[in-house]
């Protein structure tokens, strides 16, 4: 990460509806800072600098959070949005130790056309996320999966997943994505699937 991005908040006073209402009339947005040794800082955030940020980090990148003169690295931890205004209600920040690892739920992204799809195969995704443990600064933004050699029957399993620091988090080793046979249609040589 060459680049650190830097998100300023000012603590506030006010807590409740009432006070919250008022930030959001203001355009900001109103949120806690959970820091890594476990106090909680209620924030207040302007809702545009807030809603850039998130475009670019999203919740797997780290940033630097300015508390009036003070910054800790952070990640958005949860974010609400109003249910039909295009703007953000309250956001949940959490600072990390940069050198302790932490669980994370990283996006998946399916890339590539499987072969087996092409001799009439479907391509069945089942997650969509996966859960991790790494450390935040080595944390990826999304966990890409090519299934250009995936052949009709083949299937990518969580353990098959490869980070370059950390591990994914598991009970069981479920499929992710698989390429099975139609159903009930001709198979490759016209005989029944």
């Amino acid at each position: 990460m060459s680049q650190q991005m830097t998100l300023s908040v000012q603590k506030r006073e006010g807590l409740g509806k009432g006070a919250n209402r008022k930030l959001r009339t203001a355009k900001k947005v109103p949120g806690i800072f959970y820091n890594s040794e476990g106090k909680n800082i209620p924030v207040a955030i302007d809702g545009t600098q807030l809603e850039k940020l998130y475009e670019t980090a999203g919740k797997t990148t780290v940033f630097n959070l300015d508390i009036e003169g003070e910054t800790a690295p952070c990640l958005i931890w949860q974010i609400e949005r109003h249910p039909y205004k295009p703007f953000f209600t309250h956001v949940d920040l959490f600072g990390v130790d940069m050198e302790k690892p932490i669980k994370a739920r990283i996006p998946l992204k399916i890339t590539g056309v499987a072969k087996g799809t092409k001799i009439g195969g479907r391509m069945e995704v089942y997650r969509d996320f996966v859960d991790v443990f790494t450390k935040p600064g080595s944390m990826p933004k999304v966990i890409d999966i090519n299934v250009s050699n995936m052949e009709m029957g083949d299937a990518v399993h969580v353990a098959d997943l490869k980070l370059e620091d950390g591990h994914c988090i598991y009970d069981s080793n479920y499929v992710i994505v698989r390429v099975s046979a139609p159903r009930g249609g001709k198979g490759e040589e016209g005989e029944d699937a």
